[in-house]
């Protein structure tokens, strides 16, 4: 399985995929043909049940686990901290704990979340000291952490804003078919102009993250789209780039207010990847614009 070059991979890889009905989940697939990929949604392998999770890992042994299983409801997360850690904490321990004993390279995907209560302005490093403001945040954060002192091989992977063919299945839709859907019906709609993050598109995440796990590295890396917006210059964009006239007025968080407190300025600087010898990813208006095309296809 490995080269002879200490850290890399060589060859097909058995991966397993938690979280296997969702968005990234989909574009992993499409990505990773090269390898024996095995991927169960959460009917199948609910990642809070250690009985089913153990069984799952021991029957298939993987060499890679992915696991995109979250609690990501945000704004339910501040009513349901049980759950929320239970699944982005908790869950993500025993996980650690399995690859262990199997000695399995553990991919977990982590969120901008991490951050909001910093006094920095700047692009975000894997350094940064995290500053969550949410329950979601502080869940995702605890994930990481017990993840990382579990297991050596842990690779954890912060990124924002996620869209893909395949939609947001706990959401509803992704944060682009909502916006579409919402025009399309006539609807008044109002986004905030002072939350700044970098919106990215599943494909491109799912493609470094094919390359990371040939690596064999374990920490912290942050992979995003390249450059910055704010929510109200994404949906703006989202408009002008799929040629429809909507009702679109910029607001402010102070105005709109959610049960979860958003972080005013999360947008994740790729040092890590730099470090690797890796580009960053395309913008996220190019990003943008080829998820529009393929989804009018």
């Amino acid at each position: 399985m490995h080269s002879g070059e200490k850290g890399l991979y060589d060859g097909a890889m058995r991966i397993l995929i938690t979280g296997g009905n969702g968005q990234l989940a989909f574009d992993l697939k499409r990505t990773l043909t090269h390898h024996e990929v095995r991927a169960l949604s959460r009917q199948e392998l609910d990642i809070c049940n250690a009985v089913q999770t153990a069984e799952a890992m021991r029957s298939f042994r993987p060499d890679v686990l992915i696991n995109t299983a979250a609690f990501h409801r945000v704004d339910d997360c501040e009513k349901q901290l049980e759950p929320a850690f239970t699944t982005n904490a908790f869950a993500v321990r025993h996980l650690a704990q399995l690859c262990e004993e199997q000695d399995t390279l553990l991919v977990h995907f982590s969120t901008d979340y991490v951050f909001g209560g910093q006094a920095k302005r700047s692009p975000l490093t894997e350094d940064d000291p995290p500053a969550p403001l949410s329950v979601y945040g502080t869940s995702k954060l605890a994930g990481e952490y017990l993840a990382q002192v579990t297991w050596r091989r842990a690779l954890i992977v912060r990124t924002c804003g996620l869209y893909g063919a395949a939609g947001a299945t706990g959401k509803g839709g992704n944060f682009v078919q909502t916006m579409l859907r919402l025009a399309r019906e006539g609807a008044a709609l109002r986004v905030v102009d002072d939350q700044e993050c970098t919106p990215t598109a599943t494909k491109d995440l799912a493609q470094k993250v094919a390359w990371l796990i040939t690596q064999d590295i374990s920490g912290i890396v942050h992979v995003t789209n390249a450059g910055s917006c704010t929510w109200y210059e994404f949906a703006k964009a989202i408009f002008a780039f799929a040629g429809i006239e909507a009702d679109l007025s910029p607001t402010t968080s102070q105005e709109y207010v959610t049960p979860a407190v958003r972080p005013p300025y999360s947008v994740l600087a790729h040092k890590r990847l730099a470090a690797l010898g890796q580009d960053d990813l395309r913008p996220w208006q190019a990003a943008l614009a080829s998820y529009l095309e393929e989804a009018t296809r």
